[in-house]
């Protein structure tokens, strides 16, 4: 699609990590350029070489390590592209400053924002601290979810009819739950492969 200056564009990303949810570091992060009506502009999938090839004991520990042979096959016939992290900043970072971006967006952004800027630490030894671009906004489509979607009568009932609920009895509002509701698709599974994820939760937004 042809980039309309008078529009305002934002970006999606999410991040899939290994070695725990305290210390998460990446190696898929997906991204996609859209718009405020969701109209995608420009994909992203990038596998982080220094994690995913060069720390192969936390990869086989990583929580979906069971996909790591899919995503060889998807990296060998072109679908996922393995750049180190220093490729996937400045990627990020040009596609940002391409479409003018200003906010970012993730589902649950506050573990996103994160995985990035500890990976970023740890592989730099903290010469570089943060991923993301310094002049960009975070929104998180899970709290507006929970300010919009989960407040409504329709949801919480739909919820309860399909034991959609925390242990505290709370609805819950992971991406894969938000989307089953909005979607009608009460049997989809998300795939928790970076740029797949991304596609839903522009969805949510």
């Amino acid at each position: 699609m042809k980039i309309d200056r008078r529009k305002n564009y934002y970006i999606v990303f999410d991040t899939e990590t290994t070695n725990g949810l305290g210390d998460p570091i990446v190696y898929d992060l997906g991204f996609a350029v859209i718009d405020k009506k969701g109209n995608v502009y420009e994909t992203c999938s990038l596998i982080i070489r220094e994690v995913f090839y060069g720390m192969k004991d936390l990869m086989q520990s990583a929580y979906y390590a069971n996909k790591i042979p899919r995503y060889k096959e998807q990296i060998a016939n072109g679908e996922r592209k393995v750049v180190s992290l220093f490729e996937a900043r400045k990627t990020f970072s040009e596609v940002c400053e391409k479409y003018n971006v200003k906010v970012a967006i993730a589902h649950n952004a506050r573990f996103d924002y994160r995985s990035t800027s500890k990976t970023q630490r740890y592989l730099t030894k903290s010469k570089y601290r943060f991923f993301l671009p310094y002049n960009i906004e975070l929104w998180d489509t899970m709290r507006m979810a929970n300010d919009t979607i989960c407040k409504q009568k329709t949801y919480k009932k739909w919820c309860h009819k399909n034991g959609y609920l925390t242990k505290n009895n709370q609805v819950r509002k992971t991406a894969e739950i938000l989307y089953r509701y909005i979607s009608g698709q009460n049997d989809f599974v998300e795939s928790h492969t970076g740029l797949e994820d991304v596609l839903i939760e522009k969805e949510i937004f």
